[in-house]
């Protein structure tokens, strides 16, 4: 089996297993502040909605590209929940295939890269993000992710003579995280990422151990990336400080990083063992045990 019909293969599975999602409604939380009770994105793609959705921020969020999608959605559907919940899953499906393709060409092991796919189509996790109208954001925002990715897989691969196809890949790959970027602030650690495949496996640092070298201008070509990351961070900030941001008053800083280490075993339990699942799961007053 080729890497292309491996990848079809995992588009066609995952969307057959989210197939009973298109039978389902809109829900009454968030769907209404970004579908149906939001009459600029029912216009669909006009002038004054595009507008709209780059300039200032609304529902705590300044995501302008899911703004767009939305509005195409509506364009196209109207306010037929199926169509809306398609393009979610079709969203899914090609994120699917995309990330066949990145593991298979980075590590070229074909298997364990349709195992790792699978697991990522079919992952409870992952069905808030496919089954809700108002998560779009998130796969639309992991598809050009993705895109990134492989671009950047492509843009270091090591070329005898290097020529305008690198710059040009680099480019690409620029694009599609800005992209991602305006879909969702939710990779700004993927210029992080690209400098940990740099080490493995793409392995374009010398030496081992404690003598590794070579960092210096990995570091500098991920500038452009690095200043996205700042000016996306600053601009989420403002967006979520009236009524996503809670105060040190409010929150305590001790509870905050309490938190963290607990959120952070109870999604890694999950993962292994996907009980409870909720859509939000609230800020305890205090912390003494972890509940899955």
């Amino acid at each position: 089996m080729t890497r292309t019909r491996a990848a079809l293969l995992l588009a066609v599975i995952s969307f057959l297993a989210y197939l009973p999602a298109l039978q389902n409604n809109f829900v009454n939380y968030d769907d209404p502040d970004y579908v149906t009770e939001n009459s600029v994105v029912q216009n669909g793609l006009t002038p004054a909605g595009i507008r709209w959705a780059f300039i200032g921020w609304h529902a705590s969020n300044w995501h302008p590209l899911t703004w767009l999608s939305h509005m195409a959605d509506c364009g196209l559907f109207r306010l037929n929940p199926a169509g809306h919940h398609f393009v979610n899953l079709l969203f899914h499906s090609a994120n699917t295939a995309l990330l066949f393709l990145l593991l298979a060409r980075l590590t070229q092991k074909f298997w364990p890269a349709i195992l790792v796919s699978l697991l990522f189509a079919l992952h409870p996790l992952h069905v808030e993000s496919v089954a809700w109208v108002a998560e779009r954001k998130d796969v639309l925002s992991t598809f050009f992710a993705l895109l990134a990715l492989l671009r950047y897989t492509k843009f270091a691969e090591p070329a005898a003579v290097p020529d305008s196809r690198s710059g040009r890949q680099f480019g690409l790959c620029l694009l599609f995280f800005t992209l991602s970027l305006l879909a969702k602030p939710m990779f700004v650690t993927l210029p992080f990422v690209f400098l940990l495949l740099d080490f493995w496996p793409l392995k374009r640092v010398r030496g081992s151990g404690f003598r590794v070298q070579g960092w210096a201008p990995l570091l500098v070509e991920k500038i452009p990336f690095f200043a996205l990351v700042v000016i996306s961070c600053a601009v989420t900030f403002f967006a979520q400080r009236q009524q996503a941001v809670a105060t040190l008053q409010k929150v305590p800083l001790d509870l905050r990083l309490e938190n963290t280490v607990v959120a952070y075993a109870g999604y890694l339990a999950k993962t292994f063992y996907p009980l409870n699942l909720a859509v939000f799961y609230p800020l305890p007053k205090h912390i003494s045990v972890v509940v899955l």
